[in-house]
């Protein structure tokens, strides 16, 4: 997953960027109230983060992915209108939805708005 998402974003931004969360465990999933379903727990899911370094946006980033990359999904997690706190990517090997989505909070539920 790195060499088909990260290290191609890294290349065309030429700056640092992070990845605030990887592969977590089920349990560790669990205890920060990720989705059950999380495609973290399966290793195939990053975080990345551009306001750790900056240089760039956390919206290029994503609006790069969405444009440039093949994925599984491609999430604009909260945020606002005009850039979202950071991006969530998922891939699968040959199996790649490319779905995109906007993660808000409503009364503090997390919910999922399609995009694309």
């Amino acid at each position: 997953m790195a060499e088909k998402i990260f290290q191609p974003v890294r290349e065309h931004f030429k700056v640092p960027i992070s990845v605030t969360s990887g592969y977590r465990s089920k349990k560790l999933n669990k205890l920060i109230g990720g989705a059950k379903n999380s495609e973290h727990v399966e290793g195939r899911a990053f975080d990345l983060d551009a306001d750790v370094f900056g240089g760039v946006t956390n919206k290029e980033i994503f609006d790069f992915i969405k444009t440039n990359l093949e994925f599984n999904q491609l999430i604009w997690e909260f945020g606002d209108d005009n850039n979202p706190d950071w991006v969530h990517v998922s891939y699968r090997e040959g199996e790649n939805k490319k779905r995109v989505l906007r993660a808000v909070k409503v009364k503090g539920d997390t919910l999922y708005k399609v995009i694309i």
